[in-house]
């Protein structure tokens, strides 16, 4: 139930057993009136109630979490998705059989997912929330990957005391790398070349002349 009409003696009696009956908060809630009512002639010939229209509103984690859920459905596979709401955004978590598909080579397919689901969550809403997606823990597991090569490959860069080119890398696996060697002071990452072909760059500070942190 998202929706429903309801009456009372006043708005506020109306309001009030509409949010009852949905069990939210009226801050959940958008609230269209659709008459006022009166109390009639000297409060009792004539009278007529108030009627309201109370609609949840829509939120970026359920918008999510019904997106996602569709496309488990629509690819017959056999999964349950978790959201957690947390200080960074919303992170959901998908676990089940045969979710390889939605991964994809190298996490191609997950990035998609995500992008997209980023995108249907917060459409059309007023306080827009970051989307992170992770699928049988894909993503935590490519994560730490990346952050134990970002380090890896700086102690390279020390020692040789020359640039390191990485792979080719998604715009989300090369944040990883530019965010784990930010604060290393004596050297500095730049992304070069053309989407889909990117490649992370990690320099001695002051050797790098081109390029950007994407």
């Amino acid at each position: 139930m998202r929706d429903i009409e309801e009456t009372g003696r006043t708005v506020e009696e109306a309001l009030e057993v509409a949010l009852e009956r949905l069990n939210v908060t009226a801050e959940e809630v958008e609230v269209e009136v659709i008459t006022e009512g009166n109390r009639g002639f000297m409060g009792i010939f004539g009278g007529a109630p108030a009627k309201i229209r109370v609609m949840i509103k829509e939120n970026p984690m359920d918008k999510a979490l019904a997106f996602l859920e569709k496309v488990i459905d629509s690819l017959a596979i056999e999964a349950e998705v978790v959201a957690a709401k947390d200080d960074r955004g919303i992170k959901i978590e998908i676990e089940g059989q045969n979710v390889g598909m939605l991964i994809g080579r190298r996490g191609q397919a997950l990035d998609a997912w995500r992008y997209l689901t980023n995108i249907i969550a917060n459409k059309g809403v007023r306080e827009r929330e970051r989307i992170r997606l992770d699928i049988a823990g894909y993503r935590a597991r490519r994560v730490a990957m990346l952050e134990d090569l970002a380090k890896r490959t700086a102690k390279r860069v020390r020692e040789r005391r020359r640039p390191v080119r990485l792979e080719q890398m998604s715009p989300a696996d090369r944040r990883i790398i530019h965010i784990t060697l930010q604060n290393e002071a004596d050297l500095e990452t730049v992304s070069e070349g053309r989407e889909p072909y990117r490649q992370v760059v990690v320099s001695p500070k002051g050797e790098l002349r081109y390029g950007n942190r994407k």
